[in-house]
């Protein structure tokens, strides 16, 4: 069973930076593979989750076209990190960690991490 650990989010004020982290563990896969796909998501309030940012290991990274030229997504083996800068308040929502092993199985999620930005 894959684990999805994040840590970075908080308060930040319009136009500050956050880094989210996210490590996968918790399985031999883990251990001894790279995850195919790594990304976040994002949920805010009354809104669907969305996608914001993805990079899997035989391709570039994709963004939502919202974050493009802000947000920067960077993974080193297993752990995915989102440098996230020129915040705004829109971009407060509950960010998900999200992980695939491989290009056909299931993905797994993290418990999310609260981003709230606000003066």
């Amino acid at each position: 069973q894959v684990q999805l650990v994040e840590s970075g989010g908080g308060l930040v004020q319009p136009g500050g930076s956050l880094r989210l982290s996210c490590a996968a563990s918790g399985s031999i896969f883990t251990t001894f593979f790279i995850m195919y796909s790594m990304g976040w998501y994002r949920q805010a309030p009354g809104k669907e989750r969305e996608l914001v940012a993805a990079v899997t290991s035989d391709g570039g990274p994709e963004y939502v076209d919202s974050v493009k030229g802000r947000f920067f997504i960077s993974r080193e083996k297993n752990v995915v990190y989102l440098q996230m800068n020129s915040l705004t308040p829109e971009d407060t929502a509950v960010y998900y960690c999200w992980a695939q092993p491989t290009r056909y199985s299931d993905g797994y999620w993290g418990q999310g991490t609260q981003v709230t930005v606000s003066s």
